[in-house]
């Protein structure tokens, strides 16, 4: 009995040519892919660090847009709030009356008429920093300029923050006069 099983197979008659090479390639992948697993493990380490280290540049990524994102719509926003402002203030509004209110802790002053007072103390008219100086402005522009930045506008005397809804009750009893000058 010489050669191999296959020969010895195809003699006798119980496998052809065909089958037997057919065998062998199964045979030769079953061993190639063996002799693979060992790299395929490193491999799939290696595919799965830098799908790790993908996904961390994904996500610092998203977040460098989110806040390129965020600043560029709160320059938006300060580019609108100035159009709004240099397109609705009032003009020629100087005269004799002394307008006093509070800007932060400091109280400053601006002279205007009369009519322009009464427009202020019934609130049709808000005061709002601009440029380093202060503009009136009607309620409809305030409106706008409240959606986008409502720093830019001076509070008005009544919204006070800081007293307390009791102490509101007790001082409602003090009248002091809109028109008092320190």
């Amino acid at each position: 009995m010489a050669g191999s099983l296959f020969d010895q197979l195809k003699k006798s008659g119980l496998v052809d040519a065909k089958k037997a090479n057919q065998i062998k390639k199964q045979k030769y992948q079953q061993s190639k892919q063996k002799k693979g697993k060992k790299g395929v493990t490193t491999v799939s380490e290696a595919a799965q660090l830098a799908e790790k280290a993908a996904l961390q540049k994904q996500e610092r990524d998203r977040q460098l847009n989110l806040e390129r994102q965020q600043a560029q719509e709160k320059k938006a926003n300060a580019a609108a709030v100035k159009q709004i402002l240099e397109a609705n203030r009032l003009k020629g509004y100087e005269g004799e009356v002394a307008y006093n209110f509070v800007d932060d802790s400091v109280v400053k002053t601006l002279n205007i008429s009369s009519k322009i007072y009464k427009q202020l103390v019934s609130e049709t008219l808000r005061v709002a920093r601009f440029k380093g100086g202060y503009v009136l402005l009607p309620l409809e522009a305030v409106e706008k300029i409240q959606q986008r930045d409502e720093s830019v506008l001076i509070p008005l005397s009544g919204e006070s923050t800081n007293v307390s809804d009791e102490d509101k009750d007790y001082y409602a009893q003090f009248e002091v006069p809109d028109d008092l000058v320190w």
